[in-house]
């Protein structure tokens, strides 16, 4: 009798094979596009993905000042921070970070709250570049440009 033995191979920081993807953010609705990446970065699209293992690829965010945001989350979105004094609380709203001097902090946000919590998810996170235009300084790595359609979430 033959026996058929199955073995699942885990994937780990140095046998996984990272591809550098370009992802084009023009008119993409945030949520929909910072999930996408997410699920990118995490590596949840291969076959040998680990949970506790960074075995996701790459992914470059274009054109980050083009994004949309449907209903009126554009004015009425409310993102917090505290400086740690007393009334050190400041607010701000999509539309202010989006006329700022850096309209890719809103996609960058975004991406870090889908990633985990802890030390994994910070060591994820910083495979994700974001640039508010279409120039990157990534050619050299020959990255593939893929559509949010393409992405099987």
């Amino acid at each position: 009798m033959d026996t058929i033995s199955y073995k699942t191979l885990s994937s780990n920081k140095e046998n996984a094979e990272k591809k550098w993807l370009i992802i084009d953010a023009k008119d993409q609705v945030l949520g929909r596009l910072s999930a996408n990446v997410a699920y990118l970065l995490r590596g949840k699209h291969k076959v040998n993905f680990t949970p506790h293992a960074d075995c996701g690829d790459y992914v470059v965010v274009l054109n980050a000042d083009k994004v949309k945001l449907t209903g009126n989350k554009l004015t009425d979105k409310r993102y917090l921070s505290h400086t740690t004094y007393p009334g050190g609380q400041r607010e701000t709203n999509p539309l202010r970070i989006l006329e700022s001097k850096n309209p890719e902090k809103l996609v960058e946000k975004s991406i870090k709250g889908m990633l985990p919590k802890n030390r994994l998810g910070r060591a994820i996170y910083s495979n994700v570049y974001v640039y508010a235009s279409d120039v990157h300084p990534h050619q050299a790595q020959n990255p593939q440009k893929i559509e949010l359609k393409d992405i099987k979430s």
